[in-house]
């Protein structure tokens, strides 16, 4: 073999690896069950309700369960506390720019970048700043009427609180069994770090959802949800291997999103089948990314779209998801690779840096 053809069997054997390897976990499976009641709970008062549409909106709020640290009972409780208001905050962000469309684009690149700042500040872990986005985004399309606002943004609330009363049951638990770690230090405010990374990533999760309505996505909030799980990456490498996992899980997750949805759901069954996609992902999620995306595509499919079922045909939805991921995934590699350009942060960092008073600067 030549020696291109060799370099190119060696470079599709290390991707083949990179995307089939699977690592530990050291969960407690109680985790993934608290996580599917979390999801799960609100759309079950819904269903008995007869108001499945409410409980969606409340899911979303229980989303604040996956932020759970694990450190001791004071300090997961004050960090789950600002992720329930965060999370509200973000939420009602975009349900307001449903008011007034032409204002979703900077408020979404807005919330992401100072989002991702806090996250960064605060050293805080996965998922970051992904579900906080992803509310304000699903907001910003959802179809309200302004006295319907505080309702909406209550009901979203409502999940999040008992996503942290949960939260908190589960802790009680899980101490028992396992020691806490060290609440991590704060991040040193360096400015590369926390401010010009994250006013990146905000400008190209913008840059995507100004695209998809330039495209005339049906459903463009789900480009910048893609967008920023695949940017935030820490290295270009690390941005292109979770691509592939976004692109080659989401094929295979529209696949069983398009069976799920072939099914005749009702209120009760949809809320069954997200508290089993939300349990199987909090297995995999630390194991393998691309195997947890393909249940992250129908879960998220289900919180966006369960209150219409029957009006669309799955084909139609499950192909414009997949045209979102695209989407998504291309403006993040695009977004990674001004990130990680030396070149690129000189010539937009350096005007950046004399907008910030030089104490504040490392």
């Amino acid at each position: 073999m030549s020696d291109w053809s060799t370099r190119l069997v060696q470079l599709a054997r290390a991707e083949w690896q990179h995307l089939t390897q699977v690592q530990r976990s050291d969960r407690l499976w109680q985790m993934p069950v608290a996580a599917a009641l979390a999801t799960g709970l609100p759309l079950l008062v819904g269903a008995w309700f007869g108001h499945i549409e409410f409980g969606l909106v409340s899911s979303l709020g229980g989303m604040v369960f996956v932020h759970t640290p694990n450190t001791p009972m004071q300090h997961r409780m004050v960090v789950l506390m600002a992720c329930a208001f965060a999370m509200s905050a973000c939420y009602a962000t975009g349900v307001i720019c449903h008011f007034a469309p032409g204002w979703a684009v900077p408020a979404i690149a807005f919330l992401t970048a100072v989002v991702t700042m806090l996250v960064r500040l605060y050293s805080m872990g996965p998922p970051g700043s992904l579900f906080f986005v992803m509310a304000a985004a699903i907001g910003a399309y959802t179809p309200v009427q302004v006295e319907d606002l505080p309702r909406s943004v209550g009901l979203l609330f409502l999940g999040a609180f008992l996503a942290v009363l949960i939260a908190f049951a589960y802790s009680l638990w899980a101490l028992r069994l396992r020691a806490p770690q060290e609440p991590p230090e704060p991040a040193p405010p360096s400015f590369d770090f926390v401010v010009f990374d994250s006013v990146v990533i905000g400008a190209f999760v913008g840059l995507s959802l100004a695209l998809a309505q330039a495209l005339g996505l049906s459903r463009p909030y789900w480009v910048p949800v893609t967008c920023l799980a695949v940017i935030q990456g820490a290295s270009l490498r690390a941005v292109w291997i979770r691509q592939l996992h976004r692109v080659l899980g989401t094929a295979a997750g529209l696949m069983v999103a398009w069976a799920i949805l072939s099914l005749p759901l009702g209120p009760w069954s949809v809320a069954f089948v997200l508290m089993g996609l939300s349990f199987v992902i909090e297995i995999s999620v630390v194991r393998h990314y691309g195997l947890a995306v393909m249940f992250i595509t129908p879960l998220t499919i289900l919180l966006a779209d369960a209150a219409h079922l029957g009006a669309v045909a799955p084909g139609p939805l499950v192909q414009a998801r997949f045209a979102d991921t695209a989407v998504g995934c291309a403006v993040a590699l695009l977004g990674a690779w001004c990130l990680h350009d030396r070149r690129f942060r000189v010539l937009v960092g350096r005007p950046m840096r004399r907008l910030i008073p030089p104490r504040l600067l490392r």
